[in-house]
């Protein structure tokens, strides 16, 4: 069985940013005000189904402040639990890169320039990538460590139709190329147990990603939030969402299906629990990360171990 440095069965994030910076990075979460084409009528008004109000960004510092007064705000809400001067800043809430290159391009300058922060995580869809926009990403590149977190969820456009995400795989598979001739490292999000998915539908799924040339991926459970349009879905057809054994037995799976290069992101997520419906087990990171692991080491499992 093989382990990385940091000990897990995977390519870890914090093994990924060691390697970049010698020392362990820790991110904090930034809302910059944006808002995404399924929000303000381009392509719908509520969202993606699952997203809450805040568009998943619910730990993110939001609100009228400058910049620099967010990243205070930021790495003050961490202060307590790590000890770091250093920190990715990860433009999380919504799409942002969603607007007027004219006017987001400075503030990811700005944030940049704080002394603070090593570098930048980009959260946004593939159908919000201009050209204009990516030769500007390109440029600030060149300046510090930066990332685009694409949130394809799934290679299936049933589902995808059912969650309204508004753009079809081939836009997906557009953006990444592009993304590839400016030079910048792609991180894709996907949903482990979306509605109406098998197994067999979310390996697919993997199986595609793996062979993609992207840097990195983040896994998260389905969460039913209260705030989200697929509470009332939820409430109105009840569907079945993956139990804690069953989701780490995916991912474990999943994870095993990645090229040894590829960086695991996520494993998990944590919904806000003032809103968390369901599943509960989620609101637990820490205790399914340590199953997560668990299971993997007593079954022999680790990451490449069935990359084809």
């Amino acid at each position: 069985m093989r382990v990385w440095p940091d000990q897990k069965p995977y390519y870890s994030a914090n093994q990924y940013y060691r390697d970049i910076f010698g020392n362990k990075i820790y991110k904090i979460s930034l809302d910059i005000g944006c808002t995404c084409p399924t929000r303000d009528g381009r392509k719908g008004v509520d969202g993606c189904t699952f997203c809450s109000e805040r568009g998943s960004g619910d730990f993110a510092i939001a609100g009228p402040m400058q910049i620099r007064g967010k990243i205070d705000s930021a790495i003050q809400m961490v202060a307590s639990k790590i000890s770091s001067d250093k920190y990715i800043a990860y433009l999380q809430s919504f799409t942002n890169t969603y607007g007027p290159v004219r006017l987001l391009v400075p503030v990811y300058e700005e944030i940049l320039a704080d002394e603070r922060v090593v570098g930048i995580s980009i959260g946004t869809r593939p159908d919000c990538l201009s050209n204009a926009m990516l030769r500007e990403l390109a440029r600030l590149s060149k300046t510090k460590p930066l990332w685009i977190e694409l949130g394809l969820q799934t290679i299936h456009q049933k589902t995808a139709d059912r969650f309204h995400r508004g753009y079809n795989l081939s836009v997906y598979e557009d953006a990444v190329t592009r993304l590839n001739q400016a030079g910048i490292p792609i991180i894709v999000h996907l949903i482990v147990g979306l509605m109406g998915e098998t197994y067999d539908d979310f390996m697919s799924t993997v199986d595609y990603i793996a062979n993609q040339p992207i840097s990195g991926i983040k896994m998260s459970m389905l969460h039913i939030l209260k705030d989200s349009p697929l509470y009332k879905e939820y409430l109105e057809n009840p569907f079945p969402l993956l139990d804690e054994a069953t989701y780490i037995k995916w991912v474990a799976e999943a994870i095993t299906r990645m090229p040894e290069n590829m960086v695991i992101h996520r494993v998990t997520g944590d919904g806000n629990q003032k809103n968390l419906i369901a599943p509960k087990w989620s609101a637990y990171k820490r205790k399914v990360l340590t199953g997560l692991i668990r299971y993997m080491t007593v079954n022999g499992l680790y990451q490449g171990l069935n990359y084809r």
